[in-house]
């Protein structure tokens, strides 16, 4: 996980956008399409680990009561509390304790591979306590990711990890990312 922590911080040592997200035009389909991928139009509370720069939660904040992310990168932090300033971001490298419980929205966007697989393990436990009756969103980049794990791999091995409690099925695939989607069934 350093490798990864480290990779990580070289990507924000000089921008709190290393993706572009506010302006490239896969970035901003992509959160689009993840916001019509909801199935309801407002959620009481809402987790997103790996929320980057806040640039999702700006497109999935407004339909939550409150929204929760949390990040490994204290720069990106920084310009999520300023993106959405309704929310709360909480600065963590998973493994790290979850902000809470109770969610009924949980959003993996491109997260999965940055993890190793008994880390995906670990947070598909951790989901399943803090998240129960969840509806779960899962983001995956269907490229090279650089990393050990790709996109593909990473979701199998979550899917894995919270059966029985969540069957993820495919809503969207444009070829480049897809999107799963599945609800928790009272896992606590």
């Amino acid at each position: 996980m350093n490798a990864t922590l480290d990779h990580l911080h070289r990507l924000y040592a000089h921008t709190d956008d290393p993706w572009n997200f506010a302006n490239s035009a896969y970035e901003q389909g992509k959160f689009i399409a993840t916001r019509g991928a909801l199935m309801r139009g407002q959620y009481r509370s809402a987790l997103e680990i790996g929320c980057g720069n806040g640039a999702l939660a700006q497109h999935l904040a407004p339909v939550c009561q409150r929204y929760s992310g949390v990040d490994a990168i204290e720069r990106a932090i920084v310009a999520a509390r300023k993106r959405v300033p309704a929310a709360a971001f909480h600065l963590g490298c998973y493994p790290c304790p979850l902000p809470g419980t109770g969610f009924d929205l949980v959003i993996l966007s491109e997260v999965l591979y940055f993890l190793t697989p008994d880390t995906i393990a670990q947070l598909a436990r951790d989901i399943t306590r803090c998240a129960p009756d969840a509806e779960v969103l899962c983001i995956t980049f269907l490229g090279d990711t650089e990393q050990s794990l790709q996109g593909i791999e990473a979701l199998e091995l979550f899917k894995v990890g919270v059966q029985p409690h969540l069957a993820l099925k495919p809503v969207a695939d444009t070829g480049r990312y897809r999107i799963d989607r599945g609800m928790m069934e009272g896992a606590a």
